[in-house]
């Protein structure tokens, strides 16, 4: 390989582990100050760079908000797909659903984040909401294939990742104890039965 091809590999390698260096310090900051407090010079701070080298990847404060709501949200996605990727068993694949949200719920720093900065994390709320929604049916395909088979009908997939959606974010308004939320996969299960039985029933 070339020369000049190395260099540049290098330098994208240097750049992605500057941005990831902002990143987290944007998020030290907001955990601990909120979003109207945060500054770009205290992000230099924290990162450990100049404020030149944060304007070369960042022209403002609201550019890099923006880039830290998406950085949260793919990262959200990339993890729980990790997580989720060694079960091919359905019900293995369910479980492993469940351990990941009780310890996102459990360490994440999304409440944290809603406490200090309510209006920013609402609005992040909003925008994942929907992505969130596509991405569990994406990770839960298998699952709900067994289901199906299951029960002999076809669910409403975008309706159950709705409601698992809808208890994260329940969940970070009101957090729940861990010992209950370990009880979801028996509630999930036990919804879907319900329906499935009132839509048979109709």
């Amino acid at each position: 390989m070339s020369q000049p091809a190395t260099q540049s590999r290098r330098r994208n390698k240097r750049s992605e582990t500057t941005i990831q260096a902002i990143l987290d310090a944007a998020e030290e900051i907001i955990v601990v100050s909120g979003v109207d407090r945060i500054s770009i010079l205290d992000v230099c701070r924290v990162a450990g760079i100049s404020r030149g080298t944060f304007y070369r990847y960042f022209s403002s404060q609201d550019e890099l908000l923006d880039a830290f709501s998406r950085f949260k949200r793919e990262r959200f996605h990339s993890a729980l797909t990790e997580a989720l990727a060694p079960y091919s068993d359905p019900d293995e694949r369910f479980a492993a659903l469940v351990n990941y949200l009780d310890e996102y719920l459990e360490v994440g720093q999304a409440r944290k984040i809603l406490i200090v900065a309510p209006k920013y994390a609402l609005g992040w709320f909003r925008r994942i909401f929907q992505d969130s929604i596509v991405k569990f049916q994406e990770d839960l395909s298998i699952v709900f294939d067994a289901w199906d088979q299951r029960l002999a009908v076809t669910l409403d997939r975008e309706m159950v990742c709705e409601l698992l959606v809808r208890y994260i974010l329940s969940e970070q308004l009101v957090k729940g104890t861990s010992e209950r939320r370990r009880t979801l996969p028996g509630k999930i299960k036990a919804l879907v039965n319900d329906l499935m039985s009132a839509t048979r029933g109709a």
